[in-house]
């Protein structure tokens, strides 16, 4: 689903309009094309299956340890008021034999999912399928931390409040020990 670009610059035109901007004065010009092509790159994650950089795996015979990967930065548009949410995404798994992928692939599907208008319960749960789907592992933790600016720059304007997310798959969701020394590790288990 690639942006329409031409519809999305006659839509910001409107916006312009509709805000009481004139879009043809010098600083608005180039607005609409600017903002169109804006969210081709925001919304490039529906021109992709973002689980599927997952596929790229690896072999290290009879490794089930937990795999952590902490603090992968994201950004992504609250499909209610369409505003940025950003933060940091944590991912925890458990091989299964042995079957691992490149750290890099995790911080793309988490990047992939986030490119789309999204709620981060939902994103949450589609990093953790991704893995568990694509991987076949023990058990997948995610959590994500974000900053809303629907909820920091209108509305409430409660600045610096974090909303926090997980999904838990496999192991994780059955072993509380397994689960409580991810979490420890990831430094959210006091």
């Amino acid at each position: 689903m690639a942006v329409d670009l031409e519809r999305a610059r006659a839509a910001v035109r409107e916006f312009l309009l509709a805000v009481g901007e004139d879009p043809d004065r010098p600083g608005l010009l180039e607005t609409p094309d600017r903002v169109a092509r804006a969210a081709a790159e925001l919304f490039s994650g529906y021109d992709e299956d973002p689980a599927a950089h997952l596929r790229k795996q690896f072999t290290e015979s009879g490794n089930e340890e937990m795999v952590i990967v902490r603090d992968i930065p994201f950004s992504s548009m609250c499909e209610h008021h369409i505003l940025p949410f950003t933060g940091k995404a944590h991912v925890v798994y458990i091989p299964r034999a042995g079957r691992i992928t490149g750290l890099s692939k995790i911080a793309r599907t988490v990047s992939g999912y986030a490119h789309r208008m999204q709620l981060q319960e939902r994103l949450t749960a589609q990093i953790a399928d991704g893995l568990m789907a694509e991987l076949e592992p023990l058990g997948v933790l995610v959590v994500l931390e974000a900053e809303h600016t629907c909820m920091t720059m209108r509305g409430i304007r409660a600045a610096g409040a974090l909303t926090v997310t997980s999904a838990v798959r496999g192991g994780f969701k059955n072993d509380i020990k397994t689960r409580e020394e991810a979490l420890r590790l990831l430094g959210l288990n006091g």
